[in-house]
């Protein structure tokens, strides 16, 4: 449908229109005084790349690594959520689309029998002593590191430190006098920004692409909550992996780190790291050679619509403590399940990844003012933040407790009997019920309904009721599923069971 409109204002002798006609639609005084007027074109968005491109690739290089073949199929498939491989005959996509393949088109496990693999990526100087940044999943594993640069050197690199959880790495080669770049560190850059992605596509060598931002803060792209990332357009492919993404100034704005691609190329949706999380990291890795991050010991989520509803708080204010760790900084610090962090150390918790991304900047040792929202009321708790253990320390945890935990719990709709560990275990969840969708199973554990303690069927029918005489739409539980903890909304309009 052409919605073209002319507003002829002037030919009417400056009388106001009562409504436009805009190609069937009609527009009254309020629509055209909210209309949005798109600005004039930048005069500074550039005819050509070429100059900033002249003056950046000197500091861009390519990156080679040798490491030993795995005999685990899933050490080459699956080894990091970063991959972002071209297509190869055969290949598996998970189910969000992020490819998973061989690393850089290294070969694949039970293709051949070899002894090494090699692979290929990008990085770039951020110091004319010879430090580059690039990608953890580049130099992960690698008995050997080669640097290519831009006048077709080669030299030898050293692993300075890696952080897995942001999939960044620092290496250096020796020497100095080496062209670096800047991070972007004034002001981030803003959706529709111009942006060039330099790097080594396909082992091609110093390779430029442009586009624009297309997104920022994309949370939940790795799986952990240290990275929102920013969403480019400009194609980048298998072998950028680490290589910079700049601004039209010629700063870095980000690092190229992975696509979303149902077949494993580029379609023109890229994530990189934001230049103001890289710097942090390469400092550390520089100065440390490895990220220390603090530790508050607590399983927290998102405050949910739903679950916000059933807790009487607004929603996305804050985040939901589920479970802390016993003995854990929480624990000592008197932070319970069923408690919103609103704020640490007066600035505002929007999410769970945002209280992680602040709670991680902590030191060891420094004390944290939390401020709760708890039963209604706001109250402050001072936590000690510990030093946060590895990942796979905290996975080790977590099958511990696992183990050690009774059976799991979930939602209306469910057969409960009592628990003698606490809470009410559920015996039998009705099909098409709000519980049964929400994934409650027979085992799972019901221990608050409603944030009220559930010892008995009867403690949760109650809880069911009161919540009903409040006029509340959901209500909500704390479950218990095999150690783990987690708050869920259930649907009080649910009759079934």
């Amino acid at each position: 449908m052409n919605r073209k409109g002319i507003l002829t204002g002037a030919a009417m002798g400056g009388a106001l229109l009562a409504a436009v006609a805009v190609g069937g639609w009609t527009l009254g005084r309020a629509d055209v005084s909210h209309a949005v007027t798109p600005p004039a074109p930048a005069a500074s968005a550039p005819s050509s790349f070429a100059d900033i491109i002249s003056r950046v690739e000197p500091a861009v290089v390519s990156i080679d690594v040798e490491r030993k073949a795995e005999l685990d199929p899933t050490a080459l498939w699956g080894s990091s959520p970063f991959l972002f491989d071209s297509p190869q005959d055969g290949d598996d996509d998970t189910p969000f689309g992020f490819s998973f393949r061989p690393p850089f088109g290294g070969q694949r496990p039970g293709d051949r029998a070899t002894p090494k693999v090699e692979a290929s990526g990008s990085g770039f100087f951020i110091s004319a002593k010879g430090y580059i940044v690039t990608n953890n999943h580049v130099v992960e594993k690698a008995e050997k590191i080669t640097v290519r640069t831009n006048d077709d050197k080669s030299l030898t690199a050293r692993l300075v430190g890696r952080d897995p959880s942001t999939d960044l790495a620092v290496i250096k080669v020796e020497g100095a006098g080496y062209p670096f770049v800047d991070f972007e560190n004034q002001s981030k850059p803003r959706v529709g920004d111009w942006v060039i992605a330099v790097g080594n596509p396909f082992n091609l060598g110093g390779s430029a692409t442009a586009g624009i931002v297309s997104a920022l803060s994309r949370p939940k792209v790795s799986g952990n909550g240290y990275v929102d990332y920013m969403q480019i357009d400009a194609p980048i492919n298998r072998g950028n992996s680490g290589g910079p993404t700049f601004d039209v100034y010629g700063r870095v704005v980000g690092v190229n780190t992975a696509i979303f691609s149902p077949s494993g190329g580029s379609v023109g949706i890229g994530f990189d790291i934001p230049a103001d999380v890289a710097q942090s990291i390469s400092r550390q890795l520089i100065a440390h050679g490895k990220v220390t991050r603090g530790y508050i010991g607590a399983s927290i989520q998102d405050v949910t619509r739903e679950i916000a509803e059933s807790l009487g708080v607004a929603p996305d204010a804050g985040a939901l403590v589920a479970d802390v760790t016993p003995s854990g900084p929480s624990a000592q610090a008197g932070l319970g399940s069923g408690d919103v962090i609103v704020s640490v150390n007066g600035h505002r918790v929007t999410s769970a990844s945002d209280l992680t991304r602040q709670v991680a900047l902590a030191h060891p040792g420094e004390t944290l003012r939390l401020k709760v929202r708890r039963d209604g009321a706001e109250r402050e708790i001072m936590v000690r933040s510990g030093a946060r253990p590895s990942e796979a320390a905290l996975a080790r945890l977590d099958d511990q407790r696992t183990a050690d935990a009774a059976p799991p719990s979930e939602p209306l709709g469910l057969r409960l009997a009592a628990n003698p560990n606490g809470g009410v275990t559920i015996k039998g969840v009705a099909t098409g019920s709000d519980a049964s969708g929400k994934g409650l199973r027979p085992g799972d554990v019901i221990l608050r309904a409603g944030l009220q303690r559930t010892d008995s069927p009867a403690d949760f029918e109650a809880a069911v009721e009161n919540a009903r005489h409040s006029g509340r739409q959901f209500l909500s539980v704390l479950v218990d599923h095999g150690g783990r903890r987690r708050f869920m909304a259930l649907d009080l309009a649910d009759k079934m069971g």
